[in-house]
């Protein structure tokens, strides 16, 4: 069976997935910790937001070429992940903290999704780059976890 050749450009496109996923996640909590009453969660959101940016920031470094780079801010805008962040903000704005929570938790889950088509065919991606992207990819699922938890001790 022949293997499958990759091509730098395929490396981009994927690396461009990430980083615009991490972009939305950026963008969500960003917006959610500006609203958000509850100074735990405040606190929860502006550390997930600041790990996302800086997510985008390692993953821009591997890009191959230039202009396959995203734009810093770039975002999907539509979509599952958009719809996600306009659920927190309908969430926030009831303050409903476990609606808020329960959001959180389905935008961790697209961002894993995303995370994960990656992993499952890694379309060339170097040794070094897997590492980091798996790296990412844990501390999703802990930020997820700790939303989740989060979600599921609340009782109103």
């Amino acid at each position: 069976m022949p293997m499958k050749t990759t091509t730098s450009k395929e490396k981009a496109t994927a690396l461009k997935e990430l980083i615009i996923i991490n972009n939305d996640r950026y963008e969500g909590y960003t917006k959610a910790a500006e609203q958000v009453k509850d100074s735990d969660l405040k606190t929860l959101f502006t550390k997930l937001a600041n790990e996302s940016k800086g997510f985008s920031e390692e993953l821009r470094k591997h890009i191959p070429f230039s202009d396959d780079k995203p734009e810093r801010d770039e975002t999907t805008l539509s979509g599952k992940v958009f719809r996600v962040w306009m659920d927190i903000k309908k969430a926030l704005s009831a303050n409903d903290r476990k609606a808020v929570l329960a959001s959180c938790e389905f935008g961790e889950d697209a961002a894993k999704k995303t995370y994960d088509t990656i992993l499952d065919d890694p379309q060339g991606v170097s040794g070094e780059l897997l590492q980091l992207i798996r790296t990412q990819r844990s501390s999703i699922q802990h930020g997820h976890d700790t939303v989740k938890q989060l979600r599921d001790s609340y009782k109103k």
